[in-house]
């Protein structure tokens, strides 16, 4: 029956990997009762499956109807660098702080040039957001140009980056929903030193000088089937 109640959740409308971290780090009613159920006992696993599967379900259908979205659509950015968990264990605290910190400092700088904000950090990474998809872009590549050039104790960090525009619900400082989910699904599919952005990012390029190519084989948990995922072309 858990074998059967997964399987249906992959076939369902909406993020088939509701209850990870990742879709349940929001503050809002229904990412509040998914932490709930995903937190169900391990005993019982066809209850926590089920119950996620009718969330994910209540969720897609609210963002159909354009219910949970934000009134002004806007890019978003995520940052993160690629491997530094393995360095970081054996660098220590003190080369992980320096290098965090000029990190922080090489992004945040790059963002708000390109008339950004930092939403939020997240340890080796950051979120952001831009009012149009072209400085969102320009501001990932140079980020991961700056990121590339930095050294600690004889380590060059590489960041990956993702992009995607929608229409985000904000809630106080921070940014909550579908679109947000997707752009970090984007960046985590991304390698090193490379941005790759949404489909609805390509749409709002038009006459950029941005050069992408179709990734073919994107996969990503959680990202909607018909999502489409550009590699922009560093030259």
């Amino acid at each position: 029956m858990y074998r059967a109640a997964r399987l249906a959740r992959e076939l369902l409308p909406g993020d088939h990997e509701l209850g990870d971290p990742l879709s349940t780090a929001g503050d809002q009613p229904s990412h509040l009762l998914a932490r709930r159920v995903a937190e169900t006992s391990p005993r019982r696993p066809l209850v926590r499956e089920l119950g996620l599967g009718a969330l994910q379900v209540w969720q897609a259908l609210s963002e159909a109807q354009g219910r949970g979205r934000g009134d002004e659509p806007v890019a978003i950015l995520f940052t993160d660098l690629v491997d530094f968990s393995d360095w970081a264990l054996a660098a220590g605290d003190e080369a992980v702080l320096e290098l965090l910190r000029k990190v922080g400092r090489e992004s945040e700088a790059v963002i708000c040039a390109h008339d950004g904000t930092v939403v939020k950090r997240m340890g080796d990474g950051l979120m952001a957001v831009f009012g149009e998809a072209g400085p969102a872009v320009a501001a990932a590549q140079e980020a991961c140009v700056r990121a590339g050039a930095l050294e600690v104790h004889e380590y060059r960090p590489r960041m990956r980056a993702g992009v995607h525009f929608g229409r985000p619900r904000k809630l106080g400082g921070d940014y909550l929903g579908v679109d947000v989910n997707i752009a970090a699904r984007v960046a985590a599919a991304a390698g090193a030193d490379e941005v790759l952005v949404s489909g609805a990012v390509r749409d709002r390029l038009d006459g950029e000088a941005f050069v992408l190519k179709r990734r073919r084989r994107f996969k990503a948990k959680g990202a909607p089937r018909e999502l489409e995922v550009y590699a922009v072309d560093p030259t």
